[in-house]
């Protein structure tokens, strides 16, 4: 996606342009890495595993947006514009979508009954999205 392309959802206010933090960055990254291996800990609870691994993948893909200079307070937007960015998986998408949906019925209405499969699915989008913000270089 070229900066023209985000630039797009600027104009109509599901991006905000912010110069990018290195210091932000960096913590975004370790919080979403120290994240993602708690997740994937069999001791941990389900519903905390899958915590843990949505925040990190929110935590990576907002670590990528931000180094590019730019900014959302909603989630979706932040999976939406980083899966086109970093040309991963559309597959991944709908992981990430349906693993938010998820989020919010727990957290909205308390609902902890966590599928398995969508626990390992995320687990696996989340690594990828690691994998691609890896390739990524740190804002200056």
């Amino acid at each position: 996606m070229s900066k023209q392309e985000l630039d797009n959802p600027v104009k109509i206010g599901s991006l905000k342009k912010e110069s990018p933090s290195r210091y932000e960055y960096d913590g975004m990254i370790k919080s979403a890495r120290r994240g993602l291996a708690d997740a994937q800990n069999p001791t941990i609870e389900t519903d905390s595993q899958f915590d843990l691994a949505y925040e990190a993948a929110h935590k990576f893909a907002l670590a990528a947006l931000r180094r590019e200079g730019y900014r959302s307070e909603n989630r979706i937007t932040v999976f939406q514009t980083l899966v086109h960015t970093l040309a991963t998986d559309k597959a991944d998408l709908q992981i990430l979508l349906k693993a938010h949906n998820e989020r919010n019925l727990a957290a909205y209405e308390g609902r902890v009954d966590i599928d398995r499969k969508l626990l390992a699915d995320l687990v696996g989008a989340t690594k990828r999205l690691q994998s691609a913000v890896g390739r990524l270089s740190p804002p200056k």
